[in-house]
């Protein structure tokens, strides 16, 4: 099932994406006898709160792939509505560094020996089509990082391993965008990371029925057309599983927190010459099941 935060005539709301077609959720729970709370049907982290929640869209989809004809005014007209990024203001967006061995080796970094963390914030969200921006005058090196991005289904905490996965709700497309020139000086990764629009997300969310082996799925960026990372989850130091427990050990994770799973070589420090952003540059970030993750670059506009 995937799961789309819209926006319509500057109203908000859930939608399902249903063959090239986007149901409303709250129409459509309201049409085949259940109903949602307006929080509920709105804002992707109220739905995952709201028990039962999945299990109804779940119904919705079901009724739309049949063709009830009492769906038909919950579909929405494919040409007036915007994607936004499917998680608007999650509790948390925790971030992994150097989950890749090839990226840490071309980092010059060590390989972790647990999991690197550190935290964005929900001003850095943007979705897909929406501009990334760049900051003149306070950085010239903003770069790059496709990421397998974890999305909590239910409150966890002290979680083990094994039962690791019965806590995520899906998964999508996340770029970890960073001024590299600001996360390496004074030691503070967060100058880098926490930038506005430097948290691009989406187009959706795939729950998990549609992802059974999160840690073997393709990841590719493309810049501008040229592919510039490609690997596969498979690669990752840290798998789903062992990052949810280890988070939960340490924080207690709420429906809607987002884990983006850190990213594999190919990044445009790296690169010789360096690669780094530029106005124009369109950015395309695409994983196995989940579709493609489209932004382009822009000048942030002085204030």
């Amino acid at each position: 099932m995937k799961l789309v935060t819209y926006e319509w005539h500057q109203q908000q709301g859930l939608g399902l994406v249903v063959g090239d077609k986007v149901l409303d959720l709250m129409a459509g729970a309201a049409k085949v006898g259940a109903g949602l709370k307006p929080a509920q049907a709105t804002e992707m982290k109220a739905l995952l709160a709201h028990e039962g929640g999945l299990e109804l869209a779940r119904e919705v989809e079901a009724g739309a792939k049949a063709g009830l004809s009492e769906l038909k005014a919950a579909w929405l007209p494919q040409a007036e509505i915007k994607l936004k990024a499917p998680l608007l203001n999650p509790d948390k967006i925790i971030c992994i560094g150097l989950n890749y061995r090839d990226h840490a080796e071309e980092s010059n970094q060590a390989v972790p020996k647990e999991p690197v963390i550190f935290g964005k914030y929900a001003n850095s969200i943007i979705g897909p089509e929406e501009d990334i921006l760049l900051p003149t005058g306070l950085t010239d090196k903003v770069d790059f990082e496709a990421e397998l991005a974890v999305v909590i289904g239910r409150r966890a905490a002290d979680v083990p391993p094994e039962d690791a996965l019965a806590y995520v709700a899906g998964y999508t497309n996340f770029n970890d965008v960073s001024a590299r020139d600001l996360q390496m000086s004074g030691g503070q990764w967060m100058k880098g990371k926490c930038l506005d629009t430097f948290a691009p997300m989406g187009p959706w969310l795939v729950t998990t029925d549609e992802i059974p082996q999160p840690d073997d799925l393709e990841i590719k960026l493309k810049l501008n057309g040229q592919v510039m990372q490609s690997s596969s989850t498979a690669n990752m130091i840290f798998g789903v599983a062992e990052l949810v427990s280890f988070l939960s050990q340490l924080m207690t994770l709420n429906p809607g927190d987002v884990i983006a799973t850190g990213t594999p070589a190919g990044v445009g420090f790296a690169r010789r010459p360096p690669v780094y952003l530029a106005v124009g540059d369109v950015i395309e970030v695409e994983i196995e099941g989940l579709g493609t993750l489209r932004n382009k670059v822009a000048e942030k506009p002085r204030s």
